[in-house]
């Protein structure tokens, strides 16, 4: 008996020593070397064909994973996990062969386990009065969090009414949107170019839906940095 209280207790140390390291500021800088890599890494990977896309799928289960850890709220804990669970089950019944219908609860799934990861993270990022480098870095990860889950919402719509962006410079070497999941790459580019407000041109939106959540996240990017900028300069002169 003494010893498997021993063991429970060492059991519930390590848990506790995972859970104090993920939660501290050092998660923001492990979070950040992710997105970077989603956003501006994984799509040229993606479009030159020099990943399979189980290396994608894997990529997003370790980026799901890391918000089991963001919190010690129990609730929000549980809510995570289950989120990420039920990624992880979509993504095994789509092996093998690409069923429409279960990507698309897929990506269901991945919009709201977003955004309970963007809550997550903007709360860790005003959790205290303190600014410095990891409350920026926070700022970021959010910003690129916005980008990811506009990409899984132009999917969605395609998915749902059959398009949602398109490509208005077709050549030799590019292509069309088809829905597949090897155009994640092109709606997180749409995604980005839209939330920076830089609109090259090059795709456009075909459907109002689209139109809309382009709009939308061209209102985020727009007024995100103003208000994280006056939050941060604002608690600046307080300290």
């Amino acid at each position: 008996m003494t010893t498997k209280l021993t063991v429970r207790t060492r059991v519930k140390k390590v848990v506790g020593h995972i859970n104090d390291y993920l939660v501290n500021d050092i998660s923001f800088l492990v979070l950040l070397g992710v997105l970077v890599f989603i956003v501006f890494v994984l799509p040229v990977l993606i479009e030159y064909g020099h990943i399979n896309m189980i290396f994608v799928n894997l990529v997003f289960i370790f980026l799901f994973f890391t918000g089991i850890w963001s919190c010690n709220n129990r609730l929000l804990v549980v809510m995570t996990t289950t989120l990420f669970l039920m990624q992880v089950a979509l993504k095994l019944l789509r092996i093998g062969e690409v069923q429409q219908n279960i990507y698309l609860l897929e990506r269901i799934f991945g919009v709201l386990n977003m955004g309970v990861f963007i809550f997550l993270n903007v709360r860790l990022l005003f959790k205290d009065q303190e600014v410095n480098l990891y409350r920026v870095i926070g700022a970021v990860n959010v910003y690129l969090l916005v980008a990811i889950t506009g990409a899984f919402g132009f999917e969605i719509i395609h998915l749902t009414i059959g398009s949602s962006i398109e490509n208005l410079n077709l050549s030799l070497t590019s292509k069309a949107i088809t829905g597949v999941e090897e155009d994640f790459a092109s709606h997180l580019y749409f995604s980005l170019v839209s939330l920076t407000t830089v609109g090259f041109g090059d795709y456009t939106p075909v459907n109002m839906l689209s139109k809309m959540l382009a709009v939308f996240l061209s209102t985020i990017g727009i007024l995100y940095p103003t208000v994280v900028i006056a939050r941060l300069v604002g608690t600046g002169f307080r300290n």
